[in-house]
């Protein structure tokens, strides 16, 4: 399957959230999983890398806005590139080239890629495809979304969210959907 991670530019080598990143990676690669990411920095890189080591094939898709605006190129474990002009073509690319999503901790771009994704199954934009968000910082900011402005978000519109502990449950949770729909 072609899965999509979503993540934070900002976690340096070394650092946990990179580590973890990089451990999402190895097992969606490992199970032989083509993995699809933002191509840069962080998560990516993480995401990236960790797939590629365990034999996966990794997807960076890029565009000229964001490498005009931060100075960055893909990373070094990206083996293929898909480039885009703008931002919002790349996010796109990202949501319609996979077959599910995974959203690792991260800032402003992440949530807006959750987002996105979200509501374009809400609206059937999209079929709907797994979308699962990992760790307690989006489930604490999605239940605060739910209490806060539960009468405009109805349930069925939230069984398109999925939420994981950490990565190892993400990929469990993610074998398990792809399982029970053969």
């Amino acid at each position: 399957m072609n899965i999509t991670v979503f993540g934070g530019a900002q976690p340096l080598a070394g650092e946990s959230a990179y580590i973890e990143a990089m451990r999402l990676g190895r097992l969606l690669g490992a199970a032989g999983h083509t993995v699809l990411t933002g191509g840069y920095i962080g998560t990516m890189e993480a995401v990236s890398r960790g797939a590629a080591e365990a034999g996966g094939h990794v997807i960076g898709v890029t565009c000229e806005e964001i490498e005009t605006w931060r100075k960055v190129g893909p990373n070094a474990w990206v083996q293929e590139i898909r480039r885009y002009q703008s931002l919002r073509e790349r996010l796109f690319a990202l949501i319609d080239g996979c077959d599910a999503a995974l959203a690792l901790p991260g800032g402003a771009g992440t949530l807006a890629e959750i987002a996105l994704m979200w509501n374009q199954m809400i609206v059937e934009a999209i079929p709907p495809k797994p979308l699962i968000v990992i760790g307690l910082g989006w489930q604490t900011i999605f239940e605060a979304l739910f209490s806060c402005q539960g009468g405009y978000i109805p349930a069925r519109d939230r069984l398109h969210l999925a939420f994981a502990g950490d990565v190892e449950e993400a990929v469990h949770e993610l074998a398990f959907i792809f399982e029970s729909r053969e």
